[in-house]
């Protein structure tokens, strides 16, 4: 009995993006400085315009407003092909299948979507979501103090933003900021901020990340129109959650994607590396570290899978993404630093992609929830039915006495 196959337009859609990423993508990227953080130059207008009149711009927007409309699942299968390249890991497909726009903006009017989202999937514009603070980015209804108070038709911004991608790039993003000191959760609400706004500024961070360059964002007095609040006041959290969530997967499969990528050149140079007289395929350390890899990526595989397919039949994915993004982002850790050992010096030249790859991998435990808050939403989950039960015993016991 055969297992699970894709589907074989899925498969064939996997094989273009494939196709593109290694007779376009890497040839490119292949050209320029290895740590230039995501241009392409000349290359990347030729490439996108391929990709457009090949049906795969932007393919996770909705199609009425100019994309491939595919849901999580499929995503996934294709991002895993899309990140195989040296600038991947941040900047799928150096942007030529298009950029992301913040998800929070599809909660928006039609008139928002239509004079912010809809330019920027078309021209392939950058964008940014800016939720992180100073004071932490894993608890967000505690550690948001950016404030927007409302003056007539209009709201005022003071606070500061940090880690914020392409802030220093993009034309627009969506902020999160407090409306209500007293709510709670419930007081943080989203809005458009351009940032060609009086008081906005983005000051680029030195991380030892290279693509996406982070950003410290602050507002100053940023005065914008009423109009640009995203939703009611107090949906800010619900929004950034929900985006945070359907993200999960996606990041995860990129994950995934280069730990796939780096596997596969270690197998290829376990065959051709003899030292001593012996391939490297040879020697037992070798195989060990590569069977363990490989073990590891198809089992991240299966489980991003199983939550992007449930998170598309409209349940509750919140532990499985929380599960994807722990695993994935820890198993490319350990795949990446067993192919920088296995290729030895090289693996931290520049010659090769692997030490961009190490650095950047280290970020991914951290970015999109740290693994040790996902630890929590996975045994919170896994505890709730006990601490009901508890709490029912103790209720009842006090009735009693």
């Amino acid at each position: 009995m055969e297992g699970y196959q894709l589907p074989e337009e899925l498969r064939l859609l996997r094989e273009q993006v494939r196709r593109v990423i290694q007779e376009d993508v890497i040839p490119a990227e292949s050209r320029i400085d290895p740590d230039d953080s995501e241009l392409l130059g000349e290359d990347y207008l030729r490439i996108s315009q391929k990709v457009k009149a090949a049906g795969l711009w932007a393919p996770g927007v909705p199609k009425r407003y100019g994309g491939g409309g595919l849901d999580t699942f499929t995503l996934c299968v294709l991002l895993e092909e899309m990140v195989q390249h040296r600038m991947g890991l941040y900047h799928p497909g150096a942007g030529v299948f298009g950029r992301p726009v913040p998800h929070s903006i599809w909660a928006g009017s039609e008139e928002q979507i239509q004079q912010y989202a809809v330019p920027a999937i078309r021209n392939g514009n950058y964008c940014f979501f800016a939720i992180t603070e100073p004071t932490g980015g894993s608890d967000p209804a505690g550690a948001i103090r950016t404030t927007a108070v409302r003056r007539g038709d209009r709201y005022v911004l003071n606070g500061t933003k940090v880690f914020i991608s392409h802030a220093n790039l993009a034309k627009w993003g969506v902020v999160y900021a407090r409306t209500d000191a007293q709510a709670g959760r419930k007081g943080i609400s989203a809005f458009i901020v351009e940032t060609a706004t009086p008081g906005f500024a983005a000051r680029p961070l030195r991380t030892i990340r290279t693509s996406a360059p982070a950003n410290e964002v602050t507002f100053t007095d940023c005065e914008i129109p009423a109009a640009q609040l995203i939703g009611v006041e107090g949906q800010g959290l619900d929004l950034a959650f929900g985006l945070l969530t359907a993200n999960r997967f996606p990041y995860s499969a990129a994950n995934i994607g280069i730990a796939a990528a780096a596997h596969k050149r270690a197998v290829e140079y376990a065959n051709q590396r003899s030292t001593f007289g012996a391939y490297l395929a040879d020697r037992q350390a070798i195989q060990w570290m590569l069977a363990d890899s490989e073990m590891e990526i198809r089992g991240a595989r299966w489980l991003i899978w199983e939550g992007a397919w449930k998170s598309d039949r409209g349940e509750d994915a919140r532990v499985e993404a929380s599960i994807a993004k722990v695993v994935s982002s820890e198993v490319l850790g350990r795949v990446i630093d067993r192919v920088v050992q296995i290729f030895g010096g090289y693996g931290v030249s520049k010659e090769f992609p692997f030490e961009r790859w190490y650095r950047e991998a280290r970020v991914r435990r951290i970015g999109e929830g740290p693994s040790e808050v996902h630890r929590m939403v996975v045994a919170r989950d896994l505890l709730r039915a006990g601490r009901a039960k508890r709490a029912d015993l103790k209720r009842s016991t006090s009735a009693a006495d």
